[in-house]
């Protein structure tokens, strides 16, 4: 049974699932089957937040959640780690919900609950956020990929304050995550690239328009999020991911790279469906065992540096598609 509590919180922190879809959101996305596919995972998300926010213990949660489909489990996860994140904050950080979730049955689900973190930061004042991350030692690519919360806080206002960040192009203030307020930018920025591809419903000419649109030191990170999105959510199909390949340009390295971590994502999840085999034949030209190992072979540990390690590992994977480019220009 749900607690008062919890379900007073859902009700002030959670929209509907009507107010997440395209419609309610003003989007320029055409309805279609594949945006009716791409608005379920937001709702997922909502889901899992329900549960999450009004559950008495972590085993209801990891029962609810046992009972959705492979494909939207990680997104479900996303949103009942938002849940707990934003328990364990107004519990002033001492709470252990979201760590105990995050190293047990969240684990394969690691890159997407990382997510959820940061929509709960969308949602919880600037001074908790250095509560938020919880230690997650031992914990597989941590904490190289907490740079995802501050992407899944980018997505998070994009979505559903599309006209202040996308059509006025807001900047945040910078914010010190992992000590490096300057990369918080950009990752904001990668978590708005994926966003358009939700915006948008994965239709090619709008999201390169949009991109186009935004100052060029901001594009290479927008297009990152926009294959990421594709890969990972799928929308499109083999013709559509061709033409969004095309329309990258200069920036295909970017949407490849996007595409080699989805690809990376999936299959650590234990689940790979046929959209994402397919977008990552087309934008990044890899089978998903090379992507996954183009991925591995490029893993940066973090460590002391000025450059954040999964910018480093982003680097790498990037240099790998431009290399190739010269190749073929040869």
């Amino acid at each position: 049974m749900p607690t008062l509590i919890g379900s007073l919180r859902r009700l002030v922190l959670t929209p509907s699932l009507a107010e997440v879809t395209f419609g309610a959101r003003g989007f320029p996305a055409v309805p279609s089957d594949a945006t009716r596919k791409l608005e379920a995972i937001p709702q997922a998300v909502i889901c899992g937040f329900e549960w999450g926010i009004d559950a008495r213990d972590q085993w209801e949660v990891e029962r609810r959640l046992g009972l959705v489909n492979p494909e939207m489990l990680g997104f479900a996860y996303e949103g009942a780690t938002m849940a707990f994140t934003v328990l364990d904050a107004m519990a002033g950080g001492r709470g252990h919900r979201t760590r105990d979730l995050l190293l047990g049955p969240g684990q394969p689900h690691i890159f997407l609950t990382y997510i959820g973190i940061g929509f709960a930061m969308a949602r919880l004042p600037r001074p908790l956020w250095k509560k938020v991350m919880p230690d997650l030692s031992g914990s597989a690519y941590y904490p190289t990929m907490s740079w995802l919360a501050v992407d899944g806080y980018g997505f998070d206002r994009a979505y559903f304050e599309t006209r202040r960040w996308v059509d006025e192009q807001r900047v945040p203030a910078p914010y010190a995550w992992e000590g490096d307020p300057d990369y918080f930018l950009r990752a904001v920025d990668q978590g708005i690239g994926r966003a358009l591809w939700f915006i948008h419903g994965g239709d090619v000419p709008g999201i390169a328009a949009r991109v186009a649109g935004f100052a060029s030191g901001r594009r290479p990170d927008l297009w990152s999020g926009v294959g990421l999105a594709a890969t990972f959510a799928g929308g499109s199909t083999a013709e559509g991911l061709a033409a969004l390949r095309d329309a990258a340009g200069e920036y295909l390295p970017e949407l490849a790279q996007g595409s080699v971590f989805a690809a990376k994502a999936r299959d650590f999840s234990g689940f790979v469906p046929e959209h994402t085999e397919v977008a990552a034949s087309v934008l990044a030209g890899l089978s998903m065992p090379a992507a996954v190992a183009l991925a591995d072979a490029t893993a940066v540990e973090a460590g002391p540096g000025a450059v954040p390690a999964y910018e480093l590992w982003r680097r790498a994977v990037r240099a790998h598609f431009s290399a190739a480019a010269e190749r073929v220009a040869r």
